[in-house]
């Protein structure tokens, strides 16, 4: 099918109408619930004055005709009283003030000499129970006479008529009201002064209130006037369903409220309840909220959903009455309103909502159009899209993309299939140059590689030599068949060189050389490059290789075969930019495995450098360190090898063979941390020298001591001859000890109980000494004699186990039970124990607890040691290899206790070998190698006691590998077993 003509993408900017549409009424949507939330808070606003404003209209109408009736009362006969029959005359107008004033419980009358009178109205059995009243009466009057100075109480009841019903005297009742607030505030203020008190509580209804009180000479008149039409109000006005309204003051007394749940009866409550106590939960945390104005913002979120509320003052000053300044002495109160945002927009919401539906609509009866549109326009750009997330995720084999009718998108698609196959070649070959790790194999990898991204005929690798001389050949190619490596070698220092590697190491960047059959200098030089391609006339480019500190390796050379006539023009920027790029690749790709090889270089020459220093420490372990390793590779050779058995699907890779050859020569690698008279000690009290020079000095002292004693018993020669004749015996019996200790110093046989008990006879045979033991000593040596020191001459024991023989161990040599390498060893109380019994005393070989202890702890420093190194990846496993040698199948051994499961193949064979190596080594000090027989009837016994791996030691006779090593470091007359496998039994 022909290609189209390509469109402009500007035919499909039509599309974008739907967008725009979208845009717009999503802008006018944002507008219009802006002008809602605005509108909302204003009328919320709005509702809270007008609330408020009812709320003072309400007080103010409760408290105005109160007010009134005070005054009249104070400016009649009761407010000049100056007796109790005065003020008892005066009730009518107490219950005409009562009966005009629903909001008024009771109004009083208290004098400056302490008598009161209040009548109040009893509208209810409860409130006539309260007082003790008559069922059928209206009025209750509480009176105390104090004008003769003896108070006097009493209750009187009276009907609806003011009839007397019943009088009580009440002894008990002695109220003074000159001690209550209403009296005091009112006297402050003066005569003909209204005051009004703060809210509060009143004691006999249990509503809330305030008194009114205005003083007229010796007389207070006061009234207690009733709030609880604040409550009713409250409850009409319906902001919203569940709007929440509340009349405090404004030291948060709670005085009325609306809310959805009416709140539980309060009993015993004596005084006004508190916002903080009593309110809803809503309530209180928006009273908490307020300012220090008493105000916070409209909107408030309380547990998650969103609240319009107002906080607005409520003063209660109630102005002038008939031209006289009246006085209020009570706080402003305060109204807290909060309504649900959603409630007060509702209307706003479904409106949107409408709005939303009806825009949706008409997106949907565009979809069709829009569907059309930009499916044929965005197809192509979706496509693209998929082939550059595909790409971004290294994925390659998804078809190229079509070709499209937009101009600008068929350009891109061009583009992006470019691109995607050259990717795909550049990580394919930097992919094989990363994964290949021999670099003979890499060098022929990217040289094969490079001519085929290149379209070259062949090529070839120069490496530069050590002194940068030479351009060494290291790999070629010429017709995809590679060439010897003895090719062309370039001298760098040549002055007028033909050589294209050479004039790019010079230019220091990618030169194009071209070759003629007819020019006899080339001819000369490339003779071998004509020859292969068959060609006349030869293209070489060459371009320096350099690794990440810009230092040249060598140089990448490409050869192209061009035709007799023509092709002049150079091989192109993109052809030679890409060439150089790949071979940036293969520089870090040879880079990389340089520097792998001078590591592993480094590592070897660690291993041998660590070997040396054990072998120069102490030449008896020098073929220890050699021959373990060569054992250990020959039992793990034989595992690999095996066709049948436990090993017979083993395999190693060569990680696993760098591992095990690094874990084997560095197993003893502590042994640089032991002593090395410990690990020579071939004597029993020899340390640093052997000690027995010592003893036997004390043996000649004494032997010399027994016949100067007797010569000295005698006089003259012949006292003399029979004083040596009777010390003959003592002296052969001093010979015949100093033999016997001698023996036990060599510990070859089992020291029983009689050589232990003629030991300790011997040991305390005592001598003189009359020389300080104390000079000549170092500070360390003196602090561990024993103070005071006895007097001289002094007597010593012939052997002995003296305090400064014994060296303590230091804490950091102490291991923790929970230390991080799990260790799992016993150690001795003391580093070191010197005493002469002591050492003399070991029962088999020649090593105190002490000393084995250290010899162990020479695997314990190789774990330490090894677990501090660095190891790459493959090599994590050399602690666990190097380190488990001296562990046991049954989980008994040191230094973790592992068992057989816990144990890598690898660990099991060094343990092998360990132990048959230390067994026929003939170049120890103290024992001699044994015959294979012998060693081998030991590793048998080894095995059954689960000491070693029974399957690696029938691999180990069975494969050869215990033949091959006898007869390669054993001496032939130890060789005494023709057939290994008998010991299997």
């Amino acid at each position: 099918m022909p290609h189209l003509k390509p469109k402009t993408l500007y035919i499909t900017l039509s599309a974008l109408m739907v967008g725009l549409v979208a845009l717009v009424y999503g802008a006018l949507m944002l507008y219009e619930a802006s002008r809602s939330d605005a509108l909302m808070l204003q009328q919320a606003g709005a509702a809270a004055k007008r609330i408020g404003r009812e709320a003072a209209a309400t007080v103010e109408t409760e408290l105005r005709p109160a007010r009134v009736s005070v005054a009249l009362l104070a400016s009649g006969a009761l407010g000049s009283a100056t007796s109790e029959a005065q003020r008892l005359a005066a009730l009518p107008q107490l219950a005409a003030a009562l009966r005009g004033n629903a909001s008024v419980s009771a109004v009083y009358a208290g004098t400056a000499s302490g008598s009161f009178l209040l009548l109040r109205r009893l509208e209810d059995d409860a409130a006539r129970s309260r007082m003790g009243a008559p069922a059928d009466a209206a009025f209750g009057l509480q009176s105390v006479d104090r004008d003769g100075g003896e108070a006097r109480g009493s209750y009187r009841f009276l009907d609806a008529g003011m009839r007397e019903l019943q009088i009580v005297a009440r002894p008990d009742y002695v109220f003074d009201p000159r001690t209550r607030p209403w009296y005091e505030l009112a006297r402050r203020a003066g005569d003909g002064q209204a005051v009004q008190s703060k809210p509060y509580l009143f004691f006999t209804t249990g509503e809330p209130g305030v008194t009114l009180a205005e003083a007229r000479g010796a007389v207070v008149i006061g009234a207690d006037v009733s709030l609880k039409a604040l409550s009713t109000m409250l409850t009409r006005p319906q902001i919203s369903r569940s709007a929440e309204l509340l009349i405090a003051t404004a030291g948060g007394e709670l005085l009325a409220e609306a809310r959805r749940d009416p709140p539980a009866a309060a009993n015993g409550v004596k005084g006004l309840r508190q916002v903080a106590d009593a309110a809803t939960p809503l309530m209180r945390a928006l009273w908490a909220r307020r300012d220090a104005g008493g105000g916070f913002a409209p909107v408030q979120t309380v547990d998650g959903r969103e609240w319009v509320a107002h906080a607005l003052p409520l003063l209660g000053n109630p102005g002038r009455e008939g031209g006289q300044g009246d006085v209020v002495a009570g706080a402003a109160l305060t109204l807290l309103m909060a309504a649900p945002r959603e409630e007060l927009q509702a209307f706003q919401i479904e409106s949107r909502r409408h709005g939303f539906y009806i825009s949706l609509g008409l997106m949907l009866l565009l979809l069709p159009l829009v569907h059309l549109l930009a499916d044929r326009i965005s197809r192509p750009l979706r496509e693209l899209a998929r082939q550059a997330e595909a790409i971004r995720h290294f994925e390659f084999d998804s078809p190229d993309p079509k070709r499209s009718l937009i101009r600008e998108v068929d350009r891109l698609a061009v583009a992006m299939t470019a691109m995607k196959h050259s990717l795909r070649r550049f990580l394919d070959i930097s992919a094989a140059l990363s994964a290949e790790r021999d670099f003979d194999t890499l060098l022929d990898l990217i040289l094969r590689e490079t001519i085929a991204v290149a379209e070259a005929n062949g090529g070839a690798v120069h490496l530069l030599s050590a002194d940068g001389r030479l351009l060494q050949p290291a790999a070629s190619h010429l017709h995809g068949e590679t060439a010897q490596r003895a090719g062309l070698t370039w001298d760098v220092q040549a002055p007028d060189s033909i050589s294209a590697p050479v004039q790019a190491l010079r230019a220091d960047g990618p030169v194009e050389v071209d070759l003629s059959w007819d020019n006899p200098s080339h001819l000369k030089a490339y003779e071998p490059l004509f020859g292969s391609l068959s060609a006349s006339r030869v293209r070489l480019l060459s371009m320096p290789l350099k690794n990440r500190q810009d230092e040249t390796l060598g140089t990448l050379t490409l050869s192209f075969a061009m035709p007799a006539q023509g092709w002049t023009e150079p091989l192109g920027a993109a052809r030679v930019a890409f060439v150089r790029a790949l071979s940036g690749t293969a520089a870090l790709a040879m880079d990389n495995q340089l520097l792998l090889r001078a590591r592993k270089e480094l590592l070897e020459s660690f291993i041998q450098l660590v070997a040396g220093a054990i072998d120069a420490k102490s030449p008896y372990t020098a073929g220890h360190c050699q021959r373990v390793p060569e054992l250990t590779k020959m039992l793990a050779q034989a595992a690999c090898d095996a066709t049948e058995g436990p090993y017979a699907g083993f395999k190693m890779s060569t990680d696993e063979w760098e591992a095990l050859h690094i874990a084997a020569w560095l197993h003893d690698c502590g042994k640089v941390t032991t002593p090395e008279y410990v690990v020579d000690k071939a004597t029993k009290l020899e340390t640093l020298y052997n000690r027995i020079h010592e003893i036997r000095t004390r043996f000649e002292v004494l032997k010399r001591d027994a016949l100067i004693e007797r010569l000295e018993a005698g006089l003259g020669a012949e006292g003399a001859a029979e004083a040596r004749a009777q010390a003959a015996p003592a002296l052969a019996a001093l010979d015949a000890d100093f033999a016997f200790v001698a023996a036990c110093n060599q510990g070859g046989e089992f020291l029983g109980p009689e050589q232990l008990a003629r030991l300790r006879e011997i040991a305390a045979r005592r001598w003189w000494r009359t020389l300080d033991d104390g000079l000549g000593l170092s500070a360390d040596e003196a602090r561990r004699l024993p103070r005071p020191r006895p007097p001289l001459p002094a007597p010593e024991a012939l052997l002995a186990d003296r305090p400064e023989h014994v060296l303590p161990r230091a804490p950091a040599e102490t291991l923790d039970k929970g230390n991080r390498w799990g260790f799992r060893i016993s150690q001795p109380e003391h580093l070191y124990h010197r005493g002469e019994l002591h050492n003399l005393a070991v029962s088999r070989g020649t090593l105190t607890d002490e000393e084995r202890s250290k010899i162990n702890d020479h695997i314990v420093q190789t774990v330490k040691m090894l677990h501090e190194l660095p190891f790459p990846r493959h090599l994590r496993s050399v602690p666990e290899i190097a380190g488990g040698h001296h562990e046991r199948m049954d989980g008994k051994g040191y230094p973790r206790g592992l068992t057989r499961e816990q144990m890598s193949p690898q660990a099991r064979m060094m343990a092998i070998a360990d132990v048959f190596e230390a067994l026929t080594a003939d170049d120890r000090p103290y024992k001699p190698g044994k015959p294979l027989s012998e060693a081998l009837t030991i590793l048998a016994r080894m095995v059954r006691e689960q000491h070693l791996d029974a399957e690696l030691f029938e691999l180990f006779l069975r494969s050869g590998a215990c033949m091959a090593y006898a007869r390669r470091f054993m001496a032939a007359e130890l060789v005494d077993v023709a057939d290994v496998t008998a010991y299997l039994s």
